[in-house]
């Protein structure tokens, strides 16, 4: 066949035209049986251009190799644009529908000024992205740091959250950390703010386990040997348990408790007055009332909670169909007081009185033994009120 070739010196005017008006028909066929079916040069323009209505623009492909194969020696090497659907599409049956790769570069990179710079979609059980970094660990005795290779996945964020991870599922986490080979799952850190911070409003914010004999499930740490702020902090909106254990609690340091009294629950009886502050002694069935006599010896404590004093540490909590309340036994409390039996001074010894649920200064020593509430910790000259008094049960 002869060879063709085709001039043109005007612009809008192809120097080679084929036309095929035919349904499926060819314009333009090229073939070789061992170099390039087609080849399209241009010195500053495109190489080869292909465009169509309502089809693709081009198609390629082969058997063996690439359907497609772009290259370039300093810009991209291909690049996908579209207005409205998207820039690249990959699809596949068996294998990737999109693979990056690059000897020192970046594989990938997803860019967006208003929506996900890459977002992955599995509709099975696999993963819808996965990072993965096969870099082998480096040997004990090279001191590299961290040990290893690179992170199987890197994100940052300048205003929102790093990773933010969702589950609608109620067996799995929104964000789980696995650590195979004995390190740690899990690894937050934070240069001025919260490491780990672990919300709820239903169920546990944050659930740890660990299989190890010799480490923790959880490690938290304050770095900052200056810092006054805890490693660990839990809170409750409600102020009901903020932490609860089951088992041992082991305390290398100080416990410091920021409320007054050490206090223990008893349950009230049917309808005796119990607000905090009232004078309470025990009846013959292990329950409590409000005091009503001079000098009880069954004088149990004082209920805790009146005033700006609250209980430090309650003991015997626990579920009861009786009302229960927590009586102060050790510790600072507020407690009901009348004066009229006698002004109160700073450390007079008190001791129940007539009036119900209210302690008196004690007058008479012997009738006192075994009915001494506390001293006070304020005067009053007459009338009744609140006072400060140190519990000290005698």
């Amino acid at each position: 066949m002869a060879k063709l070739t085709g001039d043109s010196a005007v612009a809008g005017v192809p120097a080679v035209k084929g036309t095929n008006t035919a349904k499926d028909g060819v314009g333009v066929e090229g073939g070789s049986d061992t170099g390039w079916g087609v080849h399209g040069h241009s010195k500053s323009g495109r190489g080869v251009v292909a465009s169509s209505e309502t089809d693709y623009g081009i198609r390629a492909h082969s058997k063996a190799s690439a359907g497609l194969r772009a290259s370039s020696d300093e810009g991209r090497g291909l690049e996908g644009w579209s207005t409205r659907s998207e820039g690249v599409h990959g699809i596949s049956v068996t294998g990737a529908g999109v693979q990056g790769t690059s000897d020192s570069g970046i594989g990938v990179v997803g860019e967006s000024k208003s929506n996900e710079g890459v977002r992955g979609v599995s509709h099975g059980s696999h993963a819808g992205v996965v990072g993965i970094n096969d870099t082998p660990p480096h040997p004990p005795h090279q001191r590299v740091a961290p040990p290893g290779g690179g992170n199987g996945g890197w994100f940052e964020s300048n205003k929102g959250e790093g990773v933010r991870g969702t589950s609608k599922h109620a067996d799995h986490g929104g964000v789980v950390g696995v650590n195979t080979v004995g390190g740690i799952g899990v690894y937050g850190t934070s240069d001025n703010g919260v490491g780990v911070s672990g919300v709820s409003v239903n169920n546990e914010g944050m659930h740890a386990a660990s299989n190890s004999n010799t480490t923790a499930a959880m490690a938290v740490y304050q770095l900052n040997p200056d810092s006054e702020r805890p490693a660990l902090y839990a809170k409750h909106a409600g102020h009901r348990a903020a932490a609860v254990f089951e088992g041992n609690v082991v305390i290398t340091g100080d416990i410091s408790l920021t409320n007054a009294d050490c206090a223990e629950d008893f349950d009230i009886a049917p309808g005796s007055p119990a607000e905090p502050g009232t004078v309470m002694v025990l009846d013959g069935e292990s329950r409590l009332h409000a005091s009503v006599l001079p000098y009880d010896k069954r004088v149990a404590g004082v209920i805790s909670g009146a005033g700006h004093y609250k209980p430090g540490l309650v003991l015997d909590k626990q579920p009861s169909q009786n009302h229960r309340k927590p009586i102060a036994l050790l510790g600072k409390v507020y407690c009901k007081v009348d004066a009229q039996f006698g002004p109160i001074a700073v450390g007079d010894l008190l001791t129940t009185s007539p009036t119900a649920g209210h302690a008196m200064r004690v007058d008479d020593p012997q009738k006192a033994f075994g009915a001494v509430i506390g001293k006070a910790l304020r005067p009053l000259t007459n009338g009744q009120g609140l006072l400060p008094i140190l519990i000290a049960l005698q």
